[in-house]
């Protein structure tokens, strides 16, 4: 990985994330875990976490992002729960919410994808490939910044989200047969009619399975498949509103999203394990 600078509004709501959370001894041992260079800063908590970042950036090279991405791990993967405790009550709650989103809104504008486990990687360039592409290469990183860029809209526009989330899982579908000689395109490509022909080539049907578990699960990946096609008909920017047009809220499309994710992620893992049984891997 090259040398990259953390821009300073990330540094900044870093540096303000920790130096609130954190004690001077829980700073230290963050910025050691992290393997950040150097002895601990003098100075305030906020002083201490502003001038290890800084330092990080100016010494750290090409681990730079692999230091970051340890010292906000628990940051970002942490659930906070929502009813407030003794431990601290709304307000501290929201505080510390808000404090998270500014680090998720500073990666985005620094085109940083987040991925479990503390890993950074840089998000520029992915706009000059296709979505056809990425798929291709199986890049699931960069899918999974395709759907952040769809869950952006979800305040601003949840019908724009839900469109949005629709048009990945139908491009994966598309892109699974169109890399599959035996398979014919059908003729009417629209979620439904893509999705029924991956299915059935990737034996993902109840009716085959014997674990009665699994079959559940394939059956409400199913109805969830034709769920977000119908929400994406009834209720999207992809189609007209009709005389009464739903009331779709951020949390529908939040749920479309990331169920859309978690199919595409799916769908896409036992592409690559059916794959490699037939190479013998």
């Amino acid at each position: 990985m090259e040398n990259f600078a953390i821009p300073s509004y990330l540094i900044s709501a870093i540096a303000d994330a920790v130096s609130s959370s954190e004690t001077h001894a829980g700073l230290d041992s963050l910025f050691m875990y992290a393997n950040a260079p150097g002895d601990p800063p003098e100075g305030s908590k906020a002083v201490k976490a502003l001038e290890w970042l800084r330092r990080i950036n100016k010494e750290g090279g090409k681990e730079t992002l692999s230091i970051v991405g340890r010292i906000i791990e628990k940051y970002m993967e942490e659930e906070i729960e929502d009813t407030p405790s003794l431990f601290g009550g709304e307000a501290i709650i929201k505080e510390k919410k808000l404090r998270i989103d500014r680090i998720k809104q500073a990666l985005g504008r620094a085109s940083i994808v987040y991925t479990n486990g503390g890993i950074l990687s840089k998000g520029e360039g992915l706009a000059t490939k296709t979505l056809s592409e990425l798929i291709k290469s199986r890049n699931i990183q960069a899918i999974d910044f395709e759907f952040e860029r769809a869950l952006k809209n979800i305040e601003s526009s949840p019908r724009e989200a839900v469109s949005a989330a629709c048009n990945i899982l139908e491009s994966v579908f598309k892109v699974y047969i169109e890399e599959h000689a035996h398979l014919i395109m059908p003729a009417k490509q629209d979620l439904q009619g893509v999705w029924k022909i991956v299915r059935a080539d990737l034996g993902l049907d109840a009716s085959i399975l014997e674990e009665r578990d699994l079959q559940e699960i394939v059956t409400g990946v199913v109805a969830t498949v034709n769920g977000i096609g119908a929400l994406r008909t009834h209720a999207s920017s992809a189609h007209g509103a009709g005389k009464r047009p739903y009331k779709l809220k951020p949390r529908h499309a939040r749920l479309a999203i990331h169920a859309a994710h978690t199919i595409s992620a799916f769908v896409i893992e036992t592409w690559d394990e059916k794959s490699a049984v037939k190479k013998g891997l």
